[in-house]
């Protein structure tokens, strides 16, 4: 096996499996990580939300893990990037929806 050459660009070519292409829906996504690898636990929401028994000021919501994805610790940075630009790209399309 050949060393990686840091001059020479890769490309990669990505397909997504039909069964795949629709993706799933996420009302919010949970992160954390462990000593090698960073975990999104995307949600969805399974009921609407209900009063909190212990505090009238709160809910409780009934929610589901939809897809957990672990990336290496070692990709984050990479990710990041990649949504900040993908969010940048967003916001020129949308500037009346822009986040605050």
């Amino acid at each position: 096996m050949a060393d990686h050459d840091p001059t020479r660009s890769t490309n990669i070519s990505i397909t997504v499996p039909p069964e795949h292409l629709e993706g799933h829906y996420a009302d919010f996504a949970s992160v954390w990580h462990n000593n090698e690898t960073f975990i999104l636990d995307f949600v969805s929401m399974t009921q609407p939300p209900k009063p909190s028994t212990d505090d009238p000021q709160s809910s409780t919501v009934a929610a589901q893990v939809v897809t957990r994805v672990r990336i290496p610790a070692g990709q984050v940075w990479e990710v990041m990037k990649a949504l900040e630009n993908q969010l940048g790209r967003w916001e020129a399309e949308h500037p009346d929806r822009r986040t605050k």
